[in-house]
């Protein structure tokens, strides 16, 4: 039997390497406003623009470390093998193909569950509720045509 590999991951208009770009263009043109507020008396601008521009850094950041986050599905004859990417952070998870249910998830916003010996782990975070019953649907089929065929 073939590899069967799932990709899953977010849909991110603008890379980390933009983002910096974007937020330079955004802290230059902010500087430039509060400058000329300041030099004509108006100090407080300053403070604001400050302020301001450390929390759009904290937002960018926080959006940066989770540009790159995906979850990776694989099925080949021997095992499944599950791989979390959160916040540049790896967790790889492995199944017996033979051994693993597909759980549904009870809630609409519920995550899928892979359960097998080695334990639960969850899948799905970056699709849609109509997406994720179809991904389950579909991987329940893969695992449920490796068990016949073994």
């Amino acid at each position: 039997m073939a590899t069967r590999e799932w990709v899953l991951k977010k849909n991110c208009s603008i890379s980390p390497r933009q983002l910096a770009k974007a937020y330079l263009a955004l802290c230059g043109a902010s500087l430039m406003v509060a400058s000329y507020f300041t030099w004509h008396g108006a100090w407080l601008i300053m403070v604001f623009a400050v302020l301001e521009m450390t929390a759009v850094a904290a937002a960018f950041l926080y959006f940066g470390r989770h540009a790159t986050d995906r979850e990776c599905i694989a099925l080949n004859d021997a095992e499944l093998v599950v791989e979390l990417v959160q916040a540049e952070k790896t967790r790889q998870f492995r199944m017996d193909p033979c051994r693993t249910r597909v759980a549904l998830p009870v809630l609409s916003h519920g995550l899928i569950g892979l359960e097998g010996s080695a334990g639960r782990v969850e899948v799905g975070r970056f699709l849609t509720e109509r997406k994720r019953r179809e991904f389950a649907k579909e991987l329940d089929q893969e695992l449920l045509g490796h068990r016949v065929s073994i």
